[in-house]
This record gives structure tokens, sequence and C-alpha cells, in this order.
């Protein structure tokens, strides 16, 4: 079996994995995630290079979960040729659908940026999801020499461990997982036995804090904006990250423990997200769905204001403050979020509040890292508002929450092979797997195979 690494390398983002097994006469190839590189752009140029294989000979795509960063180049994939089957959890493939129509008019400026022709089209999305198969959890699916199974990574609604078997080793790709406790998804699934593993470490140098501390320190914000009659701007992906606040903000008011200031969800992808949400209930877990079933509708509450026009959206300008404000994208490099920065960041009275990974080169980092002035739109933005940020609402998993997940597989385990993470991160990781698991790790490079 080999293995080639086309993504997720020295970068959190960009997941693409090739598998082969078989012979000379015949070679299965599949492809586990073909996602979009990010970072100072929406979309790196490295994205609209040609892949290092034929997508024509590639038999299968598996996909761990809906983020563009692992779905994000399935549109080329389709454009350059590939006509298998693409296989994903019922939830992951709906995601996945309204996430690349969200990307197409971006994808669409970013190739004419790169003077290249556009892959992210419609009809590219249309021809996905007629090849797309939702597969439930637990339930095998056969490619050629390949047995694949899908578990439940807790990362993100519908998100997928994959345990591919194939010449009697099995090899793991983590995908992204979860934190725990999280919001409404069940847990990250323990596995005890892998001879092989492709592992995350986007936090691989972190420790969260606790994440019983996210609705406190949440409660905390509002409470303070409103005594500040200011603005809280969140930045928040659409996907997962505001239901999570949703969940929180819903907990809150029905508690009495926060003012009832309006709270507005200014992003048409969120909202349509949040409706996705609530067809996958059998998903939820324990607590949630017996909220669900006792009649509390667990993503919305009272003075909750969902904008789904242009029009609505400047309409916020015209809300006095205290007021807080949800909106894409969660790393403040692109959508909505943009506008409400340039009117809220030079004030004083508000706050923008952080609840999420901000990668190297986004404007989020500039904004975390204490960066004076930004530019948005060509316009020199001053930042004198205030700054938080919360950690606990990161639906990674820390380095312990990592070595956790791994630990039970080391006496099996004949290496493990860390992407989707800084230097820094994937280094410290590795240094921690070796040291404290004894098991030999690799932090493979762009296009390295590896025979297994």
């Amino acid at each position: 079996m080999k293995l080639t690494f086309h993504g997720g390398t020295g970068s959190v983002t960009g997941a693409n994995y090739l598998l082969e097994t078989g012979d000379k006469e015949h070679v299965t190839r599949i492809l586990v995630d073909c996602g979009l590189y990010q970072g100072s752009h929406f979309a790196e140029h490295q994205n609209f290079e040609p892949f290092a294989y034929d997508p024509k000979s590639i038999d299968a795509l598996f996909v761990t979960h809906a983020h563009v960063d692992h779905v994000g180049r399935i549109p080329k994939l389709l454009a350059d040729g590939f006509h298998g089957t693409i296989y994903s959890t019922p939830p992951t493939k709906d995601f996945a659908e309204l996430l690349l129509l969200d990307s197409e008019h971006i994808l669409s400026k970013e190739s004419d940026r790169e003077h290249v022709a556009a892959f992210c089209t419609t009809e590219n999305i249309e021809r996905a999801m007629e090849l797309w198969q939702g597969v439930p959890y637990h339930k095998p699916i056969t490619v050629g020499g390949f047995k694949v199974t899908f578990f439940n990574a807790g990362h993100i609604l519908g998100s997928a461990i994959v345990k591919i078997e194939a010449e009697n080793k099995t090899i793991l790709f983590s995908g992204d997982l979860g934190n725990f406790p999280a919001p409404i998804i069940q847990p990250t699934e323990m596995l005890t036995e892998a001879d092989y593993c492709v592992m995350e470490s986007t936090y691989g140098a972190r420790v969260h804090e606790g994440a019983e501390k996210r609705e406190e320190e949440l409660e905390r914000a509002v409470e303070d904006i409103t005594k500040k009659g200011g603005t809280l701007v969140i930045p928040a992906f659409a996907m997962e990250r505001t239901q999570d606040l949703l969940f929180h903000l819903n907990g809150l008011v029905e508690a009495g423990r926060i003012p009832p200031i309006p709270v507005f969800i200014d992003s048409p992808l969120a909202i349509r997200l949040t409706n996705v949400y609530k067809k996958y209930e059998s998903y939820f877990d324990e607590t949630s769905r017996s909220r669900v079933r006792s009649g509390d509708d667990i993503l919305n509450f009272k003075n909750l204001r969902l904008t789904l026009t242009t029009e609505q959206s400047k309409e916020i300008n015209h809300v006095p403050p205290p007021k807080v404000v949800i909106a894409g994208s969660g790393m403040s490099n692109g959508g909505r979020i943009l506008h409400h920065e340039i009117r809220y960041l030079p004030d004083p009275k508000s706050m923008i509040l952080f609840i999420g990974y901000q990668g190297a080169g986004t404007m989020g980092r500039q904004i975390l890292e204490g960066a004076e002035e930004v530019t948005i739109f060509g316009e020199k933005v001053p930042v004198r508002c205030e700054r938080r940020a919360i950690s606990g609402y990161s639906a990674h998993a820390d380095q312990p929450r990592l070595l956790e997940w791994l630990k039970p597989m080391r006496a099996t385990l004949k290496s493990v092979f860390l992407v989707q993470g800084e230097e820094e991160s994937t280094e410290a990781l590795k240094a921690k797997i070796q040291d404290g698991l004894a098991v030999k790790t690799i932090v493979p490079k762009l296009g390295e195979s590896f025979v297994i």
C-alpha cells in the first residue's frame, strides 16, 4: 500500500491524501479529502495548479467533514476528470453542498486574481452531488482492495475518522478531531487498533482553557459590552461555530444570565446550515436530543435576529448599541464581518471576540496579535476596540486530547504521520508522541510517498 501526501503538509489547510493498492495489472486509488489551501487569501495560488496525480485514475474520494479546507477542491477534481464516487456521512454531504455553493463567488474572484479558469462552478458542484453518497457511521464500504469505515470524529456534525483496511493493514485518517465536551455533537470515538495513523496537529502545541469556561466568558463579554454601551463583534465560521454560539446563548437567555440585547446572525450561510442541523437531530448528543424532545428550540431564543438579505444586514447599523453581531468569516478574511469590522474596530466602546483558530497571515490573526491598524477593502482601519479570545470554543482537540485519542493504539501503531498543523504545533506534538507514547512519528513533506 502506498500513501502520498498531496496537501495538508506544513499547513493547517489543503488536506489531500492518496492511497494506492493492487498489482501491476490493476491498482485501486482512493483519496481522503480534497481541501482548499487558505491563508492570506481565501484561496491560495496552489489551489489553481494541476493535481500531482491524474484525477481520472481515482476510484473514490472519502471526505472526513465539510469544512472547505477538506472539500474546497472537489469541484476542481471533477473539472480535471474525476468520475468516481464520493463518500461521506449524510450531514457532511448536505453541509458541503451549501459551503461549496457559498464559496463559488469568492473563488471566482480568486480565479480572476490568478488569471485562470474558475473551477468552483455551480455545474461542477451539481456533478459532485450526483456522484456523492451519504453513508452512516460504522457501515463498511468496499472499493477495490480497500475496506473503508467512518467513525465519529466529534469535530462538527457528521465529521468522521476514516478507517481504511487493505493488504492486512489498517490506516486511520483522523480528519479533524473534536474538542470535548462540545455542544450538540456526540464525542469523538476512541479506536484501539491501527498500524498507521495520519493525524491532525492543528493544536498540537496548545492546551485549551477549560471548556466549562466557555459560557462563563461569553456571558461576561455580553455583560461587559452592555455596560459599555458598545457592539460585540464575533467573527464566526458559519459551520459549527455559529451553532455552538446559538446553543450557549440560548442557554444563557433562558436562564436569565445575560441582558436582553439584540443578537444578529448576519450570515445567510449560517442560517441555512442551522436548518440542516435541525434535519439531523439524530446526530445530536443525548443532552441536546432530550432538550429538543422537551420542546426547546436549542438554536433559537428571544431577541435573536436573522439577517438574510443585504438590506437587513445594513439595517444592523441603525440599531443602537448594546448589541451583538455574529458574522463570517471566522478568520476575517472575507464575508460580512469585514463591513462590521470597518465600523466597530475603531470604537473603544466595542469589542471583538475571537472564538476560533486564526490562521497565519489572516486579518483575524493580525488583530488578535495586537495590530494597531488593518487594511479592509483598501481602507486603513485603526483598531481601538477591546480584543478578547475564548479558545475553549475551538472545535479542534488540543495536545492532551490528541494524545489521549492516540494512546489506546500505541501497542499496534508502527508510525504516525502528522499533518494539518503549522510547524510549531506539529513538532511539539511529534516530540510528545515519540517521547511519551514511544511511537515513530513522521512529519511528511508535500508530495512525499511512503510504502506502508
